[in-house]
Parts: C-alpha cells; structure tokens; sequence
C-alpha cells in the first residue's frame, strides 16, 4: 500500500503562526511534514499564506473554515481553496448545544449537504470534523449518525478525529470501518503529543489501511507536555518509528 502523507494541523502552532506565520511553516517543513491544514493564516492574508506554505515546500491537505464563513462567503472560501491548490475544505465544529436533538441534528446535516454540493461543483470535497459531543447519543442514535444520514456521502465526508472519538466512548478503528470510504481525511490526535495518550494507533492505521481511501494523515497536537514546535516534531517521530511517515 502506498504510504499515506502527513500533514500538521496548524491549530497545533496557534500561538506562533498568529504572528510569524511563514517562519512557522518553514520549521513545520523542516521536521519533515509533507504538508499543512490550515486554521486561519495569523499575520498573513491568504494570498502571502499560500505563498510562505509554497515557499516553503509544503501542500495543503485542507482548510479548517468555521462554519460563519461557509455560510457567508463560500465563494471567498471556494477562491482561497483554489489558491491553495486544495481540494478539501472542513467544517471544524458547530455548536454543541444545537445537537442535543434529531431535528438539530438533521438540520445541521441538510445544511451542510447544501454547502457540499456547491463546493462539490468546483472539485473540492467537502468533510466535518467531529468532537466528542458528536458522538452522545441523541433519541437511540449517536448525534454523528443523524448528521450524516442527513446528507449525500458525495456532499459531506467525515474528517475522523481519533482522539475525540475515543474521548466519546466509541473504538476510533470501529468508528473508521463503519464510515468507510466517507473518510478521505484522519485526525491523528492523543491527549497531548502522539503516542502517548489512550489512542490504540495499531488499531486506528490497521482500520485506515483496509478502507483504502485515507488521502492524509493530519497530526494535530492540543496540549504539550513540551514546547509546541518540539510536541509536533516528537509526534512526527512518532510516526517515523511506526513506519507511517
């Protein structure tokens, strides 16, 4: 099976990228990422976002856009997407207390079908990224199910983050298997740096690798028992040891 690449969630460098954000790509680089999911550009616009991540050799596997801006200005969005030669756009969260009941649920899910297709018009595959709370149960179902029943697998893919999904009672391998082929995307996360957490990462890649569809490992790191910049490079040699990056 070819490896999948790795990528960082830049949320992990929030409080550098905030105010040196081409600097703090070139050392996400330098560890030895092949790309960035982005969460905002700090001190840049995206036009000099798309160029430091350029310049410094990295792609982008995807955007994290909060769900004002998909709802607002999806053209905005669309134009940047395009700009950052990606071809996934994530809905990052949407409030938790709008997913205590079916109908939230389901409206949210609609909701997101509709922003899916318009991305989906111009080649960008459109996914939701889940926490814990999407994993309660609401009325006999978890409130995840709901959304996605909701909507066209073509519309709205699942970025699985296995950290969350395991802080929501569920088996993150489990979980990977039964959305299967609706998860392009995989949120490798543990309570701080990889590996080091009750994430079973055995069983998260034996899941991933028997969908066949996973397009990126996103590494995405929290809380630190370190500095930021060194909890991402021990993560990525983390997975180095594992063989996965």
């Amino acid at each position: 099976m070819k490896k999948i690449p790795v990528s960082l969630q830049l949320w992990s460098l929030r409080d550098l990228f905030k105010t040196d954000f081409a600097g703090t790509v070139a050392e996400v680089a330098k560890i030895g990422y092949t790309g960035v999911e982005t969460a905002g550009y700090g001190n840049l616009d995206a036009v000099g976002a798309a160029k430091a991540i350029a310049d410094a050799g990295l792609n982008v596997s995807g955007m994290h856009v909060g769900i004002d801006a998909l709802r607002n200005t999806p053209n905005q969005v669309i134009a940047d997407a395009l700009r950052f030669g990606t071809t996934n756009v994530i809905c990052p969260s949407f409030p938790k207390d709008l997913l205590t009941t079916v109908g939230g649920c389901q409206a949210l899910g609609e909701e997101l079908d509709a922003i899916g297709a318009r991305f989906r018009a111009h080649g960008i595959q459109f996914h939701y990224h889940n926490h814990d709370y999407e994993l309660r149960v609401v009325e006999g179902r978890r409130a995840f199910d709901w959304i996605l029943d909701a909507a066209a697998p073509r519309n709205l893919l699942c970025q699985a983050d296995v950290f969350w999904v395991h802080t929501g009672g569920k088996n993150p391998g489990e979980f990977i298997r039964e959305q299967g082929r609706r998860i392009k995307l995989v949120h490798l996360k543990d309570d701080k740096e990889i590996g080091g957490g009750p994430v079973d990462f055995t069983e998260v890649f034996a899941a991933v690798e028997s969908i066949g569809a996973v397009e990126w490992y996103v590494v995405e790191v929290e809380k630190y028992n370190f500095a930021p910049m060194e909890s991402v490079r021990r993560s990525f040699e983390q997975l180095k040891t594992w063989g996965k990056a």
